[in-house]
């Protein structure tokens, strides 16, 4: 099933041009992983930048300049095919390799702790001041306590899915979160969601309660 909803344009063009921090971008890598419309945009965006930078020499690129990098998506694709999604082992059907290469293997590999009752995660390795990377296993229609961000927020469905206040989300869609949003998660039913979450600040609960002060210092940044 291909992706319904992708990492934003901007956050893209930060990794095509590899400015992107190390935790987005595990996130964005494991995306293309499953998508071939944001490769084919990624490829896009590195060929219109290895053109600016002949273009311009050792000038920085101004705001206009990707203004009209970011125009010039929308004609023919500077690529010859779309890339194929990544076959991914039988035994394994749930970390792309970006992902695959942190954990150290499948997905049953990944040594979860216990956050509260029907979640778990597990904190990847990264280098990324401000910002954490980490797996999150919800347990098949658990709520996930409501909270606004202090920060940026990605979440990529890696497997089942949510749905929030903004939509529904299933495996390879990401969801963008700010400071001026805030949601409530809940599981879908059947299979447990597991998803690659990547966090700037702290995470704000929506009321007081003292489940809620336990749980998000935990969650945050």
């Amino acid at each position: 099933m291909a992706a319904f909803h992708h990492p934003q344009s901007d956050t893209l063009w930060s990794y095509a041009s590899g400015s992107l921090d190390e935790a987005s971008s595990v996130l964005v890598a494991s995306h293309l992983a499953l998508c071939p419309e944001c490769r084919t945009d990624v490829a896009r965006m590195e060929a219109l930048g290895g053109e600016m930078l002949e273009d311009v020499g050792t000038a920085a690129v101004s705001a206009s300049s990707l203004d009209a990098i970011m125009a010039h998506l929308d004609g023919p694709a500077l690529v010859k095919s779309t890339p194929v999604v990544e076959k991914i082992p039988a035994n394994d059907s749930v970390l792309p390799r970006p992902l695959r290469d942190y954990v150290g293997n499948g997905v049953d590999a990944v040594a979860w702790s216990r956050l509260t009752t029907g979640i778990e995660y597990f904190d990847l390795p990264v280098r990324a001041e401000g910002r954490r990377a980490r797996l999150i296993k919800i347990a098949p229609g658990t709520h996930v306590p409501s909270h606004g961000h202090g920060g940026e927020e990605m979440t990529m469905v890696l497997a089942g899915g949510y749905t929030d206040e903004f939509g529904s989300y299933e495996r390879g869609d990401v969801e963008t979160t700010d400071v001026t949003q805030a949601h409530q998660p809940v599981a879908d039913a059947g299979e447990p969601c597991i998803c690659l979450t990547v966090t700037r600040g702290a995470l704000i609960p929506s009321a007081i309660f003292s489940l809620f002060n336990r749980i998000f210092p935990r969650l945050s940044a």
